[in-house]
């Protein structure tokens, strides 16, 4: 059964993700980033190079050369996903195909618009029968 991990009222979601990706990366766990806005993608992308602050998570865009040897993934496409183990979605919407992945992770935002939309995946995530956790982040980015 797919995991859900919700790590919501983050007041800034790009470093939030970036925190939460290092850490997966630390652990040398493999990591699927759905980002489908560019400029997301192209933030995050950023946000790497920085976070955790002094160090640098090694990632490419899922259509590099070198997506075969590097375990942080970035992809606007989740149509032929390299792994199905952690899949970090930063899209607005639940991805097509989400219950191939093992565990996903989501980020929301302090907005109000955004708590809404996040708060309507949770209920479209249960309906799919996803077991579905919940992270407070206030506070801590």
């Amino acid at each position: 059964m797919t995991q859900v991990f919700f790590y919501h009222n983050a007041s800034d979601p790009i470093a939030a993700a970036a925190s939460l990706i290092g850490k997966a990366f630390a652990k040398k766990k493999p990591l699927l980033i759905h980002a489908p806005d560019a400029a997301i993608a192209d933030a995050l992308d950023r946000a790497l190079w920085l976070h955790p602050p002094g160090s640098f998570v090694a990632h490419v865009r899922a259509d590099s050369p070198l997506a075969g040897e590097t375990a942080v993934l970035i992809t606007d496409n989740l149509d032929a996903p390299p792994q199905c183990e952690r899949l970090f979605n930063l899209g607005a919407d639940i991805p097509a195909g989400a219950g191939r992945f093992a565990s996903i992770i989501e980020v929301v935002g302090d907005d109000p618009e955004v708590r809404a939309r996040g708060r309507e995946r949770v209920r479209r995530y249960r309906e799919l029968g996803f077991a579905v956790s919940f992270f407070d982040l206030a506070g801590r980015g």
